[in-house]
């Protein structure tokens, strides 16, 4: 098998490490998806939906399973984009995602929720959210979801390249339009045939990239249509429908149904599902929504979904296809996981080629074969798997058993196996495909941040011999970058100036980016500020000082030790070429401020926090160390040892329930404010 194909599998998404503990896991996924949402909507997705879903979903229910290990925050109850790219406006009223449905028993209790209430139902459009706000007739501001409470302004864009938004509407005062910027799929197919060297992933991809363009010109081709599927006015004239009012603004909605009652609903969704294939748009699922406008705002809202509303989502489909064979593929710890090639099928809206097979044991239990007609599952879009062998007795002689590697299929090295599951591991560390994993993580957001160099130039930098380990980013020269083709000047002089912005990584991140088994974010943090002044410290530090540090036990304590000793010359290379693996004072204790208000007290921080003079949001961790340095200890989670919980823009429901529950005193955010600002803290 061709190395080079082999190391193009392994720049998508990360799974389950084995031995980490539930805890720490849940952190890594809740990391993991924060990144991948920041890169998605700056238009350069890192993973294909599927895999994202998947990740999310992963995380969901892990999280149901164990609500005390809640991520702080929770991507899960985030609402859309995690970041500003454009200009900041704050939403009049919250836009919020819709609670999900994939039941008929739950469209049902949706209409006993409101007797006697016309329901409008039309597809759920899967695109781009925006904002359309009209003064007087015209058009002023378009912003995007972002967060849900702010979003980017993304007006001029807007007016250049999105068909169905009028720059006029015969209105006075103040109307706001809400719904999909979507780009049409025969806008995308002609796209990816005039442009076949740069070709978009797909449509909802291509409509957020569009709207986050910094020139409207550099993407004139990628034409957006706007679908309406909100109305907030206060003119005496404005329709009472929803659809109407659309109409008479001259605004398209996506086909809307009428229903009484959850009968006609449930058939127009199953009408809905059927016909999403004809349609020149995808669609994920159908929305539920009361035709009343006065009654859709009477319903009021959750804590992160309008109570007048639900998105049903569209059942897992599955197709047979025909199992061609199985590729063993190694992930960065040598975790190696069966991968089915299929013929291409049609399941989910998408062509599936590929689909997870999970472990040997999962072979051995579906008693699947290369060759066999499979079942191939893609429920809720995410990633594709084989459910099982659709009809065993129709099997011709000439299917073959998966028999599992013995080596190594990227290095030839022996492997072994691990856990119930019979979890395959390759047992050297040298090996190319974890090379490339590795030197991926190693420049990733969480560690150093190289951001100019993507996991397909390392990719191909590790093919050439120039880049085996951390160190060799930083030996990277421009002229060394220009032999390659693509590879401009202003490209080179990027990546080495996003390669000399990492030198001064420090100690935490650098433990981080080693990727060292069992050993977390939180891990790195904990003992960046446990006194440890550098990372050869800690690699000096044995198994006895480390398990001194909070929350670190022995299994975690021996990997350290264990790979830290065996990284020591890759240390030694990292300080000769001068890269920082110093803590660095952001990374320490804070300092007390003197008559700390917060002294004692053990906080827990949600929602989205903004500084009260300014108006600006302020990161999480920003927060979280002006709280520490006015007394207070920060928890991730809600305890019976908590004080108090600090609430920002869009808390989630989970945990108010939880300190209510508790009697923990919930804090608004200002109040805190409030004291550090009197207390000089800030």
């Amino acid at each position: 098998m061709a190395v080079r194909r082999r190391f193009r599998r392994l720049s998508v998404g990360v799974g389950s490490v084995w031995g980490v503990d539930t805890g720490e896991h849940i952190q890594q996924l809740a990391d993991r998806i924060v990144a991948l949402r920041d890169a998605y909507y700056q238009g350069a997705p890192l993973v294909a939906d599927a895999e994202y879903d998947g990740i999310e979903d992963e995380l969901r229910a892990l999280v149901a399973a164990h609500p005390e290990l809640t991520p702080d925050p929770n991507p899960l109850e985030q609402v859309g984009a995690p970041a500003v790219l454009h200009a900041p406006i704050r939403h009049a009223r919250p836009m919020l995602s819709l609670e999900k449905a994939t039941t008929s028993e739950q469209v049902a209790a949706f209409f006993d929720r409101f007797p006697g209430q016309s329901v409008v139902v039309m597809p759920k459009l899967d695109g781009l959210s925006l904002s359309l706000v009209y003064e007087d007739g015209r058009l002023v501001r378009a912003v995007t979801r972002g967060d849900g409470t702010t979003g980017d302004d993304v007006t001029v864009l807007v007016r250049a390249l999105v068909d169905g938004v009028p720059k006029q509407i015969d209105v006075l005062g103040r109307v706001e339009v809400r719904g999909e910027a979507v780009m049409l799929r025969s806008t995308f197919a002609a796209y990816n045939t005039a442009h076949p060297d740069k070709p978009l992933i797909n449509p909802r991809n291509a409509a957020a990239g569009t709207l986050r363009a910094k020139d409207p010109a550099t993407v004139a081709e990628r034409r957006l249509r706007f679908f309406g599927f909100d109305l907030d006015t206060e003119a005496d004239a404005a329709a009472v429908d929803l659809g109407e009012g659309l109409r008479a603004l001259g605004v398209a909605g996506a086909q809307m149904r009428f229903c009484a009652d959850a009968e006609q609903a449930q058939a127009a969704i199953t009408a809905i599902e059927q016909g999403r294939n004809d349609l020149d748009y995808d669609i994920d699922g159908a929305v539920l929504r009361l035709a009343d406008r006065d009654a859709y705002a009477a319903a009021g809202t959750r804590s992160n979904s309008p109570r007048g509303a639900l998105a049903f989502k569209f059942a897992a489909e599955e197709k047979t296809t025909l199992l061609a064979d199985v590729v063993w593929d190694v992930g960065k710890t040598g975790k190696i996981v069966p991968v089915a090639w299929l013929e291409p099928v049609f399941v989910g809206g998408t062509t599936v080629t590929k689909a997870t097979l999970a472990n040997q044991e999962v072979i051995r239990a579906r008693d699947i074969k290369v060759g066999d007609t499979v079942l191939v599952r893609r429920a809720g879009d995410v990633i594709p798997f084989v459910a099982g062998v659709l009809d065993a007795s129709k099997r011709t002689g000439a299917e073959r058993e998966i028999v599992p590697p013995t080596v190594c299929p990227s290095c030839g090295q022996p492997v072994t196996e691990q856990g119930n599951s019979r979890e395959l591991f390759c047992t050297n560390v040298s090996c190319p495909a974890q090379t490339v994993r590795r030197l991926i993580h190693w420049a990733s957001r969480a560690a150093a941040d190289i951001d100019a160099i993507g996991g397909v130039w390392i990719e191909r930098l590790a093919e050439a011999g120039i880049l085996e380990r951390p160190s060799d980013f930083y030996t990277l020269t421009t002229e060394r970058l220009l032999e390659f083709d693509r590879i401009g000047e202003v490209s080179a002089a990027r990546m080495i100036d996003s390669i000399d912005a990492s030198r001064q990584v420090g100690l935490r991140r650098a433990l981080i980016g080693l990727a060292i088994p069992m050993a977390s974010d939180g891990t790195a943090a904990r003992l960046a500020r446990a006194g440890f002044g550098s990372l050869e410290e800690v690699a000096e530090a044995g198994e006895e000082r480390l398990v001194a540090v909070e929350d670190i036990g022995p299994k975690v304590a021996a990997s350290l030790v264990e790979h830290l000793t065996r990284l020591r010359p890759e240390l030694e290379r990292l300080r000769a070429v001068g890269v920082s693996l110093d803590v660095r004072a952001e990374d320490l204790p804070p300092v007390v401020a003197a008559g700390a208000p917060l002294e004692g007290k053990t906080v827990v921080i949600t929602g989205a926090i903004s500084d009260p003079r300014s108006g600006e949001k302020v990161a999480r961790p920003t927060f979280q160390r002006l709280c520490e340095k006015a007394g207070a200890t920060a928890a991730s989670s809600v305890s019976a040892s908590t004080d108090m919980l600090i609430t920002g823009a869009g808390v989630g429901e989970s945990k108010l329930s939880k300190a209510e529950k508790l009697g923990v005193a919930v804090v608004d955010q200002n109040e805190i404010w409030s004291l550090l600002i009197d207390a000089k803290v800030v």
